[in-house]
């Protein structure tokens, strides 16, 4: 039962109601009013409903705010469950923290519960903050010495399972009802993880990377746990056990406790070998927490269902917590998700597609293409259903391929992927800019190879720069190199020293691409808009029909921490002949051109006339007698020689401008002529911090580009 299904319950039996809109609680039975806004209330409340409900307790035996003699001082303990109806055996303490505490306050509330007990003299405990739950049995000989158990006993039960959680539930022969695990809300899920990685980090043995890295290696155990096949009642690896005290009765509390972390450490290396066998790619490295920090995680992760709750939920859960840490630590800035579902929403991908990402990030744009898929296989099949499965699993398994750079990323866009039902066999750390063979030499993956892919949908990093010294891909890239100018018969083809990652990525993916297929890419505008990029846009109008420029507002990244003004650029490969035919025609205008116009003639005119000109000069009586050095520090001369040179320059430009314009009219009128779909967004659907708005100017852009795109594909546009 989720926490909103059991306050629900608890209203429905009269346990409990709401005044005032909510904002207070009344527990019936002891007519107690409290402020429900109050965080640790919303825990106390849960924590009596699932004694009252689940735990089957009688409510007159379950009293809240319960004073407790401490010397001389009166304390009150949140909640006791007595074991008899004159409530003089106190049985449950149950102390009730807010969600966000950390670790250390969390070990401080357990001490203050177990105080509570012994006063009282109960025999169990129960330290909860909603997100997190640890439950103790107190000796009767040694009251102090608390024994870490997997639950407290319900109702009527005398003694407990060594474990709580296991398949579909069930029954011990004890009478002792055992939990299925739950689905919970994506805030709920994301709270977890969050709560679990500042748990890894927090004492300081861990930094928030190697952190990370270990919840990783952890979700991917709970996940394997729960698609293990196992009976209705079986229990769960991923979860505490209990150890008994008779079965070690030569250990204190402390070793008993190590004990049970130890062997459920081994039960979680156990998992994690088993997984990664299926995948070693996932991950390469061992789990390398102690026993102690692993059954922490394990505090917070165990009662939950990863693999039945919602999809969407789960997914936007480990985006959030994972985006936030990795802007923070590492400065990556992901795609926001309105940009990534508006590109996938708007291409005809389907199941049989072949789709890319060439800089996958946590694999976002692989997610919403996998999610569109499964949306898809909605319209065919029965969901549940073998074909339905068979319809969106494959196309995972198969059809998704993804590159990072960053090995740590990478990982996590596979684990993103496990996380939303597979398809993270075909993720690969790498340079993206390397060549497909090398990349597919490397990591055993023949899917990697040019000329395959349907659909490649990217954002790649901007303002990197690749160097030649660096790096030796470079010169096999086309926008490694400097052409040859056409209007400067001394130039030559010449390496250069580096070049933007933006640009050689749209080079790259053309590679990637079959003909006829789609890029979908985020660019800076500059590429679209500056004039020492002209020759990028020439490149781009070879290698593709430009389908699509949208335009996205300046504010589009200003909240994952980039502010570079950006478009989404959709492209459709040409074929081979096509570019051919493009490149040939372009050269043949410009040599039309430059034999019309004598561009050959009219320089060497325009370098006579400069030679006169400074010929001239030199010959002028002020300057006629000065040797060449004294020409050069001689002011006059100097002036009137740069006059001389700036003049013939202007020429010089005047004849090229004029050429470039008559090759700018030609190439329009002698190259395909096609329609380009052009449109702005101002609003797309949150603002600079994040934060929702009320309109999305992408969703008719969608609308209206799918229909642009269908047209294109029908041959009608």
């Amino acid at each position: 039962m989720t926490d909103m299904e059991l306050i629900a319950e608890g209203v429905k039996r009269k346990l409990i109601r709401f005044e005032d809109d909510g904002k207070y609680i009344v527990y019936v039975h002891q007519d107690k009013r409290r402020n429900f806004n109050n965080p640790e209330e919303k825990v106390q409340a849960e924590a009596f409903l699932q004694l009252a409900i689940n735990y089957e307790y009688p409510v007159n035996r379950i009293r809240l705010f319960v004073p407790v003699q401490m010397g001389v001082e009166t304390k009150e303990a949140d909640i006791i469950v007595y074991d008899d109806a004159p409530l003089k055996a106190p049985l449950i303490v149950t102390e009730c923290k807010k969600p966000d505490i950390s670790e250390l306050e969390f070990a401080r509330a357990a001490d203050q519960a177990v105080s509570y007990a012994v006063a009282e003299g109960a025999r169990y405990v129960w330290v909860t903050t909603s997100l997190k739950d640890e439950y103790f049995q107190i000796p009767e000989k040694k009251p102090k010495d608390r024994v870490t158990i997997p639950d407290v006993p319900q109702f009527g039960v005398t003694e407990l399972a060594r474990f709580k959680y296991a398949v579909e539930g069930g029954t011990t022969k004890n009478g002792q009802k055992l939990f299925p695990l739950e689905k919970v809300s994506e805030d709920e899920l994301t709270s977890r993880f969050k709560q679990a990685h500042q748990a890894l980090w927090g004492g300081g043995e861990l930094n928030p990377s190697e952190a990370f890295d270990e919840l990783d290696k952890l979700i991917f155990c709970k996940l394997w746990d729960e698609r293990k096949l196992r009976k209705r009642g079986e229990p769960y690896d991923f979860q505490i056990f209990a150890v008994d005290p008779k079965d070690h009765p030569d250990k204190n509390k402390d070793e008993l406790k190590a004990i049970a972390e130890k062997e459920l450490l081994d039960r979680l290396k156990k998992l994690y070998e088993e997984g990664r066998k299926k995948d070693p790619e996932v991950f390469k490295d061992d789990i390398r927490l102690s026993a102690a920090k692993a059954r922490t995680v394990v505090t917070y992760l165990e009662s939950i269902n990863l693999s039945d709750t919602d999809l969407d939920s789960k997914g936007r859960a480990f985006e959030t917590f994972m985006g936030s840490f990795f802007r923070g630590d590492f400065g990556q800035y992901f795609t926001p998700r309105p940009i990534v579902k508006f590109i996938v929403d708007v291409l005809p991908l389907t199941n049989e597609s072949l789709v890319l990402d060439t800089s996958c990030g946590s694999g976002g744009f692989l997610l919403h293409a996998l999610d569109k898929v499964r949306k898809q296989a909605d319209e065919y099949f029965k969901p549940g259903s073998d074909k339905h499965y068979r319809h969106w699993h494959n196309f995972a398994q198969d059809n998704l391929f993804g590159i990072e750079i960053n090995e740590q990323i990478a990982r996590t866009a596979k684990m993103n992927m496990i996380i939303h039902d597979d398809g993270h066999t075909n993720v690969v750390a790498s340079d993206g800019l390397v060549p497909a063979a090398e990349i597919a030499a490397r990591t055993g993956n023949k899917g990697f190879a040019y000329e395959r892919f349907d659909f490649i949908i990217t954002n790649p990093p901007f303002g990197s720069t690749v160097k030649q010294t660096e790096k030796a891909y470079l010169h096999q890239y086309g926008f490694g190199w400097r052409e040859v100018d056409w209007l400067n018969p001394k130039s030559l083809r010449t390496e250069r020293p580096n070049q933007d990652t933006e640009i050689l990525f749209i080079e790259q993916c053309a590679k990637y691409l079959n003909e006829g297929g789609y890029l979908a890419i985020v660019i800076p505008d500059g590429i679209l808009t500056n004039s020492s990029l002209q020759y990028v846009r020439d490149s781009i109008e070879d290698l593709y029909r430009i389908v699509a420029v949208v335009s996205l507002p300046q504010t589009a990244f200003t909240a994952t921490g980039a502010g570079v003004k950006s478009s989404v650029l959709f492209l459709k490969k040409h074929t081979a002949e096509m570019t051919k035919r493009m490149r040939d025609t372009k050269q043949a205008l410009k040599d039309s051109i430059r034999e019309e116009e004598n561009y050959q003639q009219q320089m060497e005119q325009i370098e006579r006339e400069k030679k006169q000109a400074v010929k001239a000069l030199n010959e002028r009586p002020e300057f006629a007698e000065l040797s060449q050095k004294e020409r050069r520090e001689n002011a006059d001369y100097v002036a009137a020689n740069k006059e001389i040179s700036d003049r013939f320059s202007d020429k010089v430009e005047d004849v090229r401008f004029r050429l470039e314009e008559l090759y700018e009219e030609r190439r329009r009128k002698g190259l395909p002529d096609y329609d380009i779909f052009m449109a702005i967004a101002e609003d797309i659907g949150y603002d600079a911090t994040g934060r929702r708005t009320a309109l999305n100017e992408l969703d008719t852009i969608t609308t209206e580009l799918t229909g642009f795109i269908s047209a294109i594909e029908e041959g009608r546009a």
